[in-house]
């Protein structure tokens, strides 16, 4: 009877994620809010009918690894050598200032060096599964802001590896291993020489994809045994297990069978994917939202006007014109998906407290929440303002409104004018 019940909740678990992707499809809105939502709905601060994220843990962590492993093997590296300097500058740029301004306000709220990076690499990340999906849906994906800016993203993908070796390397007395420089050179120097010879080359051939070719149901299974070998050498060199299956992924992504590995594998990432984002949802504490919800707008509010204005300086600083900085910059303007898995690591590596682990979930939903209506208005002010960049069509739209405010108050003064008489 236990494990009838077990089988139950996973089932009401299922129907209810489900409910909650299609509903935000519908809205046209990213899927994966549902799952968050569907686990808020289901975990300690709703019905209560999951109690805790450890029943989910291993099927999450899998789900980073498909993540990564599926990011590899779409990464589209015409579109990403056509603008790498200025992705990879951007993202750079964005990580180092990021982290400046952090440890600049690290002695006012008393963090360490260790939250300083964290909050510094959060901040630096967006959002590719949302900012892919809103491109898509506008049909924006082929243009030229799209193509940078999912430049930005695969810069930032790839910058994610580094940055969870150097968290990895902290401690609570805020040192680093002497190590990290070596594991970094190899992570980023092979990262870099694979990117080059597969960027190089149309396609290449490995002996599993010629010796899998035709057998559709070995197909899936091959490719993820690919993957968590690749992982598990990586694990073993202390690289990061993560790692591993990007690379795996972008190895399978570059072979002449590219289209059907990822057709194969693409429904198993969605499952581990929406129980990763579920298991999210589950950790979102609802109390500790309502009871620090001053401290938690006012940091949400601080994140988006940081990334808002850091990404419009950088972006203009390489030449991009005003009304092509802001866009994107509204389009990067929220947390990323990474933000979890980055802060799942810090809290187990002691770097942040609990209170902190909660404060920085929260502030990711609600960022993610918020992302499509500030695109959506942002798009809104970009087409009443052709040419002008966000803020410039910003205050255009104020004045706007000011002056309808002013013609309806003179109305109003001569109807009561009126009735006077």
């Amino acid at each position: 009877m236990e494990n009838a019940s077990n089988i139950t909740e996973i089932a009401i678990v299922v129907m209810v994620a489900l409910t909650g992707g299609l509903v935000l499809a519908r809205l046209k809105q990213p899927p994966i809010l549902g799952y968050v939502l569907a686990g808020v709905l289901l975990g300690p601060s709703g019905m209560e009918l999951v109690q805790s994220r450890e029943s989910v843990t291993t099927l999450a962590d899998l789900g980073i690894l498909l993540l990564l492993f599926g990011l590899g093997m779409e990464l589209n590296l015409r579109i990403f050598k056509k603008v790498w300097i200025v992705t990879t500058l951007c993202t750079i740029l964005q990580t180092l200032f990021s982290f400046v301004i952090c440890w600049g306000c690290s002695s006012i709220f008393g963090w360490s060096l260790g939250m300083s990076v964290l909050l510094g690499f959060v901040i630096a990340l967006s959002s590719t599964a949302v900012i892919v999906k809103t491109l898509e849906s506008m049909d924006s994906d082929k243009t030229e802001i799209g193509q940078i800016t999912i430049g930005i993203l695969i810069a930032q993908d790839l910058a994610i590896i580094p940055m969870i070796l150097i968290l990895k390397s902290q401690n609570a007395t805020d040192t680093l291993d002497i190590s990290l420089i070596f594991k970094l050179l190899v992570a980023v120097g092979m990262t870099v020489w694979l990117i080059r010879y597969l960027g190089a080359r149309q396609r290449v051939r490995i002996p599993l994809t010629t010796i899998i070719a035709g057998e559709k149901e070995l197909t899936p299974i091959a490719s993820l045994t690919f993957c968590f070998a690749a992982a598990a050498i990586s694990g073993l060199m202390d690289l990061s297990t993560a790692y591993g299956a990007f690379l795996a992924g972008l190895v399978l992504g570059n072979t002449h069978e590219r289209n059907v590995l990822i057709d194969s594998t693409k429904p198993i990432q969605t499952v581990l994917l929406m129980v990763f984002f579920l298991s999210i949802g589950l950790l979102v504490d609802v109390p500790f939202i309502i009871k620090n919800i001053g401290m938690v707008l006012q940091g949400l509010v601080v994140v988006t006007v940081i990334k808002l204005v850091l990404n419009m300086s950088i972006l203009h600083a390489l030449r991009l014109p005003w009304a092509q900085s802001s866009l994107i910059s509204v389009m990067l303007a929220q947390l990323g998906e990474f933000s979890f898995l980055l802060t799942g690591i810090a809290f187990k590596e002691g770097i942040v407290t609990e209170f902190e682990q909660k404060l920085i979930i929260s502030l990711t939903v609600l960022s993610l929440a918020l992302s499509p209506f500030l695109i959506s208005f942002s798009r809104y002010v970009q087409t009443k303002n052709q040419g002008l960049s966000f803020m410039d069509g910003l205050k255009n739209l104020f004045k706007f409104g000011l002056q309808q405010k002013n013609e309806e108050q003179k109305l109003l003064d001569q109807e009561v004018q009126g009735i006077i008489k």
